[in-house]
């Protein structure tokens, strides 16, 4: 008897099952949750960094722990998802994530601070891991772009971070007490979202899926054995990577220096310096809603390429330029311009041929994850040194990086339906 749960089964039907649209629902609930989390801590940043009395370096080389502890940790991320399955997986990481940027905000030093930083980067590493896998997975059964609408519910919840973040400031809500709200009400979304997450093994659903695509290709012929990886193969997975950096790099600029290159550089008044922030990742969303049907239309080589020079563009000028009504535009067309770039390689990665299941997806998760390392402590030595205004030049550089390497992306696919 066929197993329900397996994609090659709803493959051939016109469109989602009711599980899958379950399934779709709740990896929206993690990745939302994800989201909301990073931003509930984020616009508090200034506030920690005042308290432990740290300058630009000592600051940046602090939040370089969260990417540090996703380094080390990231690796382990194919094989527990294979021992335990992605939906798991992603709501156990979730809960670990949510009470790590907690123990962060309560640090009373800055080595603390850094050292609950590092924990929680581990544990979300493996949650981002785990969480696009198991969005992957629901998109085989959609047989369509929806990756990107995934990470635009992160963004929606990024933004519900900020704001919940920003009233809480406005209020004068301490940051254990806000941090205990965040953490208590997102880490129960996660769990009640399990319950609606694809049964059954990713692997084994995975390797039928590429068998039945195998024998639909040649009837009457058996797929062939695993290959290991080619040399062209590798050389795709390092460009992918370079792509998901450039946007990891991109997001870190408005995520870690957007509120102080407001308030500090441009004299931003504090109601206004989160804008920066918040006009990033409503332009990402709004790219990220719009990237799946972009995807789908023009494919994501043109989409990741035009993305890269409106990021390169909008964020040059506003440095160019500086002002505060400038910057903020400049933030959201970076936003906006990165929007499908993570995405992008972490889908084209998983579907690299000669890898196992997961470990392209993983490869690339974890490498991007330096981006994330060294842009903190780079903008700030910078900004130290010269200006944070010349640091967060980085950004404009990182669109270049995504139109230059945008050709390792596949043109558009064919629809079948």
């Amino acid at each position: 008897m066929d197993d329900p749960s397996d994609e090659t089964v709803t493959a051939a039907r016109p469109g989602p099952d009711a599980a899958a649209r379950r399934a779709r629902i709740a990896v929206s609930a993690l990745f939302l949750t994800n989201g909301a989390l990073f931003a509930n801590i984020l616009p508090r940043y200034p506030e920690i960094k005042a308290t432990l009395g740290l300058d630009n370096t000592a600051y940046g080389l602090s939040i370089a722990a969260l990417p540090a502890g996703a380094i080390v940790a990231g690796l382990a991320a194919a094989v527990l998802i294979r021992r335990f399955g992605s939906g798991r997986l992603a709501v156990l990481g979730t809960a670990l994530t949510s009470i790590g940027y907690l123990l962060a905000g309560l640090s009373p030093s800055a080595l603390l601070f850094a050292g609950a930083l590092f924990l929680t980067g581990a544990c979300d590493a493996i949650t981002d891991v785990a969480q696009n896998a198991h969005g992957l997975r629901v998109q085989r059964r959609y047989g369509r772009s929806i990756i990107n609408s995934f990470h635009a519910i992160w963004s929606i919840g990024a933004v519900l971070g900020g704001a919940m973040a920003a009233v809480a400031i406005a209020v004068g809500l301490p940051v254990g007490i806000h941090l205990a709200i965040s953490t208590t009400v997102f880490a129960a979304v996660a769990i009640g979202a399990l319950r609606f997450c694809l049964p059954g093994r990713d692997e084994e659903s995975a390797d039928a899926a590429e068998d039945a695509d195998a024998v639909a290709d040649s009837p009457g012929i058996r797929p062939a054995g695993r290959r290991g990886p080619s040399l062209r193969t590798v050389l795709l997975l390092a460009a992918l990577t370079l792509i998901a950096m450039a946007g990891a790099v991109g997001e870190d600029a408005g995520n870690s220096w957007a509120t102080l290159y407001l308030a500090d550089s441009l004299d931003a008044a504090a109601a206004i310096a989160p804008l920066g922030f918040i006009a990033l990742m409503l332009a990402q969303f709004v790219g990220r809603i719009l990237g799946d049907r972009l995807t789908d239309r023009f494919g994501q080589r043109l989409v990741a390429g035009a993305g890269g020079l409106i990021a390169a563009t909008g964020m040059g000028l506003a440095l160019a330029f500086p002002s505060i009504p400038g910057t903020i535009v400049g933030f959201a067309a970076l936003g906006f311009g990165i929007a499908t770039l993570i995405p992008a390689a972490m889908h084209a990665a998983d579907e690299l041929p000669g890898l196992r299941h997961g470990a392209g997806l993983t490869i690339v998760s974890w490498l991007l994850r330096v981006g994330f390392l060294l842009a903190p402590p780079f903008v700030g030595f910078i900004a130290d040194t010269e200006s944070l205004r010349a640091g967060l030049l980085i950004a404009p550089v990182a669109g270049v990086v995504a139109v230059l390497l945008s050709g390792a992306l596949e043109k558009r696919r064919p629809r079948s339906e």
